[in-house]
């Protein structure tokens, strides 16, 4: 290099680390000559991304990161040695699940070490007095499900990407789903009981952490300390009951949304799709194509998880796929213009799991038609109505909508995750900006740190668990703003 030549310091740090990591793949093999490590580029890329591409805001912010190594570990001591190694190297970790996340929760924005947890899947107790279960993070949350059904138990909520999201990647990087109407929001208070933590230092320590403990822990991204094991409550198993309302009046629907968690009807969830949304869904065999054959046009789709008392007399049993549709449910949503169209039971079978037409799924189905479309994410202001008149009035087809009920502070409320035209940043300014003046609250899925994509504020318990568990900020560095800003 000639002396007038200032470095590229960008493409000297990038050699340093390659240097790094070489010495930690030569170190992790003399530790463990059976952890499996992989640089093979098509499996970084895959490693390296989740669903970001939602957001086209995202996108280009998120393309080009790539870790440089991943690690597949099937057991606690090989995270404490990963964790270590990264340590003394001085190499950022990012902790991967099975990246089903919409927000590039597990992309390694300063490259380093993808470490990959799905090895570690066991269940590890079932309390049979208290129900209370122990399982690794890496343990899908369907097999977590099935062991707990054999106990008669189930999880008291479930995302609807229950088939391959794991329990560590749902707590870390997840905040509701199918369920929150009854349990309100995975950081409630009493859905999480405790962790087992990895601390990245050179000799990583392996902490016990109880509920109290375990809080800063959730909904972090992953940036403050590594999750290998989790104790969660779980619930009774009930046989619920899948149900499909077509409803040919908006407010009508909307009404019945509102009205039904208000009600002794046992309720597991509740969604509203907006007609145009229901009619582009892949409905399950059996159930009807949305709009439906009759004259009246388009139909909105309340979906319903529902215990089956409420739909059979009393005696006759839980109704079966293709029953008769009766009930006092059925003859409650008659009197508010519903009309079931398709009931089964939430079992296995043929086709779609009617959960996967909710939550970020509905966001799936509509996109891989109109891949120039995107979503927003809110709580919706009581009474609802308003808020949505509004924004339909100022939106029009630019704007869909998909409600799901939850509990929020003890009490039902409806969340809102329409689907939105792109037409660019200054638009999705504009109506975050027009949401949150009619009282909305916006949980913006277009931003990367944890904060800015929750409640806004930086959550001091969440840094100070970061500086105990990862003082050097080697976790998934970028994803904590109130770290960056100390």
């Amino acid at each position: 290099m000639k002396s007038n030549q200032v470095p590229d310091l960008a493409q000297v740090n990038k050699a340093l680390q390659a240097q790094a990591v070489k010495a930690l793949v030569d170190e992790l093999r003399l530790l463990d000559p059976g952890l499996v490590l992989t640089q093979e580029p098509g499996e970084l890329e895959k490693l390296s991304r989740d669903f970001y591409d939602f957001s086209p805001v995202l996108i280009p912010q998120l393309q080009e990161h790539r870790a440089q190594l991943a690690v597949f570990a099937s057991k606690v001591e090989q995270v404490q040695l990963v964790a270590g190694a990264c340590a003394r190297h001085g190499l950022p970790l990012t902790v991967r699940g099975a990246g089903t996340g919409n927000y590039g929760q597990c992309v390694p924005l300063e490259g380093g070490v993808v470490l990959e947890m799905r090895g570690l899947n066991r269940v590890r107790q079932i309390d049979p007095e208290t129900g209370v279960v122990e399982v690794e993070a890496g343990c899908s949350l369907a097999a977590l499900d099935q062991q707990l059904a054999a106990a008669g138990r189930a999880l008291r909520m479930v995302p609807s990407t229950m088939r391959t999201a794991t329990v560590g990647g749902y707590f870390a990087g997840g905040s509701s789903g199918l369920g929150s109407l009854r349990w309100g929001f995975l950081r409630d208070p009493g859905n999480l009981l405790g962790l087992e933590v990895v601390t990245v230092e050179a000799e990583p320590r392996l902490l016990q952490l109880d509920a109290e403990a375990s809080a800063p822990l959730n909904h972090a991204y992953g940036t403050n300390g590594i999750l290998t094991a989790l104790r969660l409550p779980s619930t009774e198993a009930v046989a619920w009951q899948q149900v499909v309302v077509g409803f040919q009046d908006w407010q009508q629907a909307l009404a019945a949304a509102q009205l039904l968690p208000q009600t002794a009807f046992f309720l597991q969830g509740l969604t509203l799709l907006e007609a145009e949304v229901a009619a582009a869904m892949p409905w399950p065999p059996g159930c009807p194509k949305c709009p439906s054959e009759q004259a009246a046009g388009p139909e909105h789709r309340l979906l319903l998880w529902v215990g089956p008392d409420a739909l059979r007399s009393p005696g006759e049993g839980a109704p079966g796929e293709g029953a008769p549709a009766e009930g006092a449910l059925v003859a409650w949503l008659g009197a508010r213009g519903g009309e079931v169209r398709w009931l089964a039971p939430n079992l296995p079978g043929p086709g779609l799991p009617l959960r996967e037409f909710t939550w970020n799924h509905t966001t799936l189905h509509w996109r891989s038609n109109h891949p120039d479309w995107t979503y927003l994410q809110m709580l919706l202001p009581q009474p609802e109505a308003p808020c949505l008149g509004a924004l339909r009035q100022r939106w029009g087809a630019d704007l869909l909508w998909h409600l799901e009920a939850v509990k929020h502070e003890g009490a039902a409320r409806l969340a809102a995750l329409p689907l939105l035209r792109w037409q660019g940043q200054a638009q999705l300014a504009e109506l975050i900006q027009h949401c949150r003046e009619l009282g909305a609250f916006v949980f913006n899925p277009h931003v990367l740190t944890v904060e800015d994509g929750g409640l806004g504020v930086i959550d001091a318990d969440q840094v100070a668990a970061k500086a105990a568990h990862d003082p050097a900020g080697l976790l998934n560095p970028g994803k904590l703003r109130g770290w960056l800003s100390r």
